[in-house]
C-alpha cells in the first residue's frame, strides 16, 4: 500500500512543480494571473466498516485554481496600450467567431481599422456618437476611421466673451469714434478660412455699435445712421442687457465654390459681455467651424471612450470600449494567449463601461504586470522539490522492508 501512497506524493510533488513553472515562465507575461495547484487527500474506506475512518492512502490533484489579484501598472507611453485598474475583463471576439475574455491590453490597429489584440481577436465595444455618448447597449467589433479625413465644418456659432471700456467716449460725426476690434478665423462649408473682423463703437450711454468692418462704422457715425451687425446696451451695473439671443450675421468667402455669392451665415453670442471702467479686453472668442482633416492619433480615455484626433485641431468619439465580469471568476477557463472563456461554473458574463458599479477603471499608455510573485514561488519549488524527494524516500523505505521480507528464511 505505500508504494501507492508514495507514488501518489510523488505524482503531486511533480504536478505542483509543473504550476509554479509556468507561473516563473509568464512572471512577465500582461496580465498573468498566478497560479496554485489545490490537492485533497485519499481515504480507503469500506462498506458498513465501523470506526472512525478508513486509512489513508495517499494524495490527489483537487484543483488548479487562479489569483485574480490585480497587477502592478506599468507605463508604456504606448496609447494604444491599456491597463484595468480594478475589477472586469475585456470582451474579445477571436478570429473563429467564438467570445472570450482577457486581461491583457496589448491592443493593435489592423489594416482595416479594426482594434485588436495579439491573438487577432477584436476588441468589443458599445457605439457611440461624436460626443461619446453609447448609441447602443450590444457590443459590437471596435474600429477607428483611418481611411478617411474629417470633412469640413462650416462656421455656425461664434462666440465672444469682451469688455468694453465704460469710460470710452460717446461718438459723433465731428470726431473720429473710439473703435475696439478684434478678428477670428471662420470656415466655409468647403474649409476654406475666412477672417472676420469685429469692432466695436460706442454710439450713446451704455450702448454700443457692433460692425464688421471699419470703414462702415465711420460712415455710419459720419452720416449719423445707425448701422453695423447689431447694437449692444448694457445695464448701469455693467451687465449685457440686450441683445438677449445670438445675432445673425452674413460672411462672405472668397471660395468661388460656395454658393452664387459666397455668403453664407453664423450667429454671434455676446451674452458673456461686460462694459466696466477697464481696458478693452477679449477674454474668449472662439468658433466652431473647422477645415478638413487626417487621422494623427489614438487615445483611449479613462472611461473607454476611444477618441481619434485630427490634423485640424478636432476630436471625434468613435466607441467605447466595453468590460465584463462574473460571479465566479474561479470558473473561467483558461485557453492560452491570456484569453479565458465562459463556463457553467462561471456564470454568464456581466456587462458594462469602465468606471461604472464594480468595474475599474482604465489606464491608456499602460499595462497590468503579472501578479505573480517570484520570491512566493521560488520558495514554494523548493517546498515542492522537498516534497518530491520525501515522497521518493516513502517509496525506498518500503522497498528495503519488502526486500528484507522476502530473504527470511
Amino acid at each position: 500500500m505505500s508504494f501507492q501512497t508514495g507514488l501518489s506524493g510523488l505524482s503531486a510533488s511533480s504536478k505542483s512543480l509543473d504550476v509554479i513553472g509556468n507561473n516563473i515562465a509568464n512572471a512577465n507575461t500582461v496580465g498573468m494571473k498566478a497560479s496554485r495547484a489545490e490537492f485533497a487527500d485519499i481515504v480507503s474506506s469500506s462498506l458498513g466498516a465501523s470506526g472512525a475512518g478508513g486509512a489513508g492512502i495517499g494524495v490527489s490533484m483537487a484543483n488548479i485554481s487562479q489569483s485574480f489579484t490585480q497587477g502592478n501598472i506599468s507605463i508604456t507611453g504606448n496609447n494604444m496600450d491599456v491597463a484595468i485598474n480594478g475589477s472586469g475583463f475585456f470582451q474579445v471576439t477571436r478570429p473563429d467567431g467564438s467570445g472570450a475574455f482577457t486581461r491583457d491590453g496589448q491592443f493593435k490597429i489592423d489594416k482595416s481599422g479594426n482594434i485588436v489584440t495579439n491573438t487577432g481577436a477584436n476588441v468589443m465595444g458599445y457605439p457611440t456618437d461624436s460626443a461619446g455618448t453609447p448609441t447602443s447597449v450590444t457590443p459590437q467589433a471596435m474600429t477607428v476611421p483611418t481611411g478617411a479625413s474629417i470633412a469640413a465644418n462650416a462656421t455656425s456659432a461664434i462666440t465672444a466673451e469682451l469688455n468694453l471700456d465704460a469710460r470710452a467716449a460717446v461718438a459723433t460725426p465731428t470726431t473720429s469714434p473710439t473703435q475696439y476690434g478684434t478678428s477670428l478665423t471662420t470656415y466655409d462649408t468647403q474649409g476654406v478660412p475666412i477672417t472676420v473682423n469685429l469692432y466695436f463703437v460706442k454710439s450713446a450711454v451704455d450702448t454700443w455699435d457692433v460692425y464688421d468692418k471699419s470703414a462702415t462704422a465711420q460712415t455710419a457715425i459720419t452720416s449719423g445712421t445707425p448701422g453695423g451687425l447689431f447694437q449692444m446696451k448694457f445695464n448701469p451695473d455693467g451687465s449685457l442687457l440686450s441683445p438677449a439671443t445670438a445675432q445673425a450675421m452674413s460672411i462672405t468667402s472668397p471660395n468661388p465654390n460656395v454658393g452664387t455669392v459666397g455668403v453664407f451665415s453664423a450667429n454671434i453670442d455676446v451674452s458673456k459681455a461686460t462694459q466696466f471702467g477697464s481696458g478693452f479686453n477679449v477674454s474668449n472668442l472662439t468658433q466652431d467651424g473647422y477645415t478638413a482633416g487626417d487621422l494623427i492619433g489614438v487615445n483611449i480615455e479613462t472611461s473607454g471612450n476611444i477618441t481619434t484626433r485630427y490634423s485640424n485641431g478636432q476630436t471625434m468619439t468613435s466607441g467605447r470600449i466595453a468590460l465584463a465580469d462574473f460571479r465566479n471568476t474561479q470558473g473561467l477557463a483558461p485557453t492560452g494567449g491570456g484569453e479565458y472563456l465562459e463556463t457553467f461554473a462561471s456564470g454568464q458574463p456581466i456587462q458594462g463601461s469602465p468606471g461604472m458599479g464594480k468595474f475599474g477603471e482604465l489606464r491608456s499608455g499602460a499595462l497590468e504586470d503579472s501578479n505573480v510573485d517570484l520570491t512566493a514561488e521560488l520558495v514554494n519549488m523548493m517546498t515542492a522539490q522537498r516534497g518530491y524527494q520525501a515522497n521518493a524516500q516513502t517509496i525506498k523505505t518500503q522497498d528495503q522492508i519488502l526486500s528484507t521480507l522476502v530473504n527470511l528464511r
